[in-house]
């Protein structure tokens, strides 16, 4: 909480900083669409140095930033239409999201709507983000476009005049009328050399925060969110809450079970747990035959959650490691188990049991197979991938996590900016990228811009029609 505070300073601090500083320079200040554009020279040295100084290489990355702008488009068009279909045929999921489809990444956005798979995004992690990915972009559009011979007529930064002036992107100002005399692949190296240098940026950033993680945080428990279960056939129950029955239907069952407390089921050959909301949701598998039943276990018994920490003060950490303490007991033998509730440390003395399958010592808690729904979802798990979800981490000191999200943050907007930027509609460097792309297999303007026009135009109706249904999804 006094991070956020702090946090809330800074965003408030960069404000008024951000008005001062563009009053007292009104005049390099100029009007262009909904954006308020600051032009300067700064970075036009650089630019021009490295431009010129690295020709063969440049010429060679060229090749690459085009074949990567391919391949981004086509990555960027699969995963629109992908996302479309789930806004109009999974209405499941579209009524979980709590965000509209178009919605930028603002500070706070994930914590103001408890976006549980994002992790915390705050102010200065959005600045600094934000002035890493919009000067590389810019700065690699120069760089190429001096390797091309197009001139850079300045550098600056944009901001956005609404509510309050905040720092939205850097660009550079081409001579546009040099770059539309190039042949048409030098035009399209210049325009995918933005996405050429956040993708570079991503692979930078995933290799140091696959480092910075291996070196700062330390396995210390293992997260569980399951107790074994089985499949129990509703003809062989024998017995529910100690009442002798048999033959039982799905309505018998649901009365005789007790609410918000933990049922006891048995059958001829073994015993199982349950709770009446749990088999509330069981109908379809009633009308089957069978239900599914947790194993009577010590874990679900002594009502152990979420993370085992420690077995008679051994440190787990991993599933083997856990599988090993416990095989080192036998059945019925008690241990000390340290389990983390609430960001404290508690001790439960458990008597182990004989696991029914195999006989062996047994805690009976389980693992259950985790997807992440929609588009998002699936690239922050692969993002995340190398932190496996099982396992609970400590941080080696007290700002690790901090500079680990940083990064992780920093992954996934670059690789975002990149996919995005190349889609191809008219408002970003993809449009142009596809446009030329069109005019080099049709050798027509004319067609080339109707073909264009026509894709931007279906873009623009699918994101409309992706707002429709989320809208509806809210009702």
């Amino acid at each position: 909480m006094n991070f956020l505070i702090y946090d809330i300073v800074l965003l408030v601090s960069f404000v008024v900083f951000t008005v001062i500083f563009l009053y007292k320079r009104r005049t390099n200040l100029k009007r262009d669409g909904l954006l308020f554009l600051y032009k300067t020279k700064v970075g036009m040295r650089i630019i021009n140095n490295i431009g010129k100084k690295y020709k063969k290489t440049l010429n060679l990355l060229s090749y690459v930033s085009v074949i990567l702008g391919f391949m981004l488009m086509f990555g960027g068009i699969y995963i629109f239409g992908k996302t479309l279909w789930v806004y109009i045929f999974e209405k499941e999921i579209v009524s979980l999201l709590k965000v509209p489809p178009i919605m930028p990444l603002l500070p706070y956005l994930p914590q103001v709507f408890k976006i549980a798979y994002l992790p915390s995004f705050y102010f200065i992690y959005w600045i600094v983000i934000l002035a890493i990915v919009a000067v590389t972009h810019e700065f690699s559009h120069g760089i190429f476009a001096i390797n091309k011979k197009v001139k850079v007529k300045s550098t600056g930064f944009g901001f956005f005049p609404f509510f309050f002036p905040v720092f939205l992107a850097a660009f550079v100002e081409l001579d546009e009328k040099k770059m539309e005399k190039k042949k048409i692949f030098s035009q399209m190296a210049v325009l995918s050399a933005g996405t050429f240098a956040n993708v570079l940026v991503a692979i930078i950033s995933f290799v140091l925060l696959f480092a910075f993680f291996s070196l700062s945080f330390s396995p210390s428990g293992v997260i569980f969110d399951s107790y074994t279960y089985s499949l129990v056939g509703v003809s062989a129950i024998t017995s529910l809450n100690g009442q002798s029955v048999g033959n039982l239907t799905y309505s018998q069952i649901m009365n005789l079970t007790i609410p918000e407390e933990i049922n006891n089921i048995s059958t001829e050959k073994a015993s199982y747990l349950a709770q009446k909301e749990s088999l509330a949701s069981q109908e379809d598998n009633a009308e089957l035959g069978f239900l599914i039943l947790y194993n009577d276990a010590p874990a679900i018994r002594a009502n152990l959650s979420n993370t085992i920490v420690k077995i008679n003060g051994v440190t787990i950490t991993s599933k083997e490691k856990l599988g090993e303490e416990l095989a080192r007991f036998s059945p019925g033998d008690s241990v000390i188990i340290t389990m983390l509730e609430d960001d404290a440390f508690r001790d439960y003395e458990i008597q182990l049991g004989k696991d029914p399958d195999t006989n062996k010592t047994y805690l009976g808690i389980g693992f259950l197979q985790k997807e992440s729904s929609g588009i998002l979802g699936k690239i922050v798990q692969y993002f995340s991938s190398f932190k496996k979800e099982e396992i609970y981490y400590i941080p080696k000191f007290q700002a690790a996590e901090f500079i680990y999200y940083l990064l992780w943050w920093l992954v996934m907007i670059n690789f975002s900016v990149a996919l995005v930027n190349m889609l191809p509609v008219g408002i970003f460097d993809g449009g142009r990228f596809f446009y030329l792309a069109m005019l080099a297999i049709t050798k027509s303007e004319k067609k080339s811009k109707k073909i264009f026009s026509i894709i931007t135009y279906l873009f623009l109706a699918a994101v409309f029609v992706m707002m429709v249904f989320w809208a509806i999804s809210l009702f």
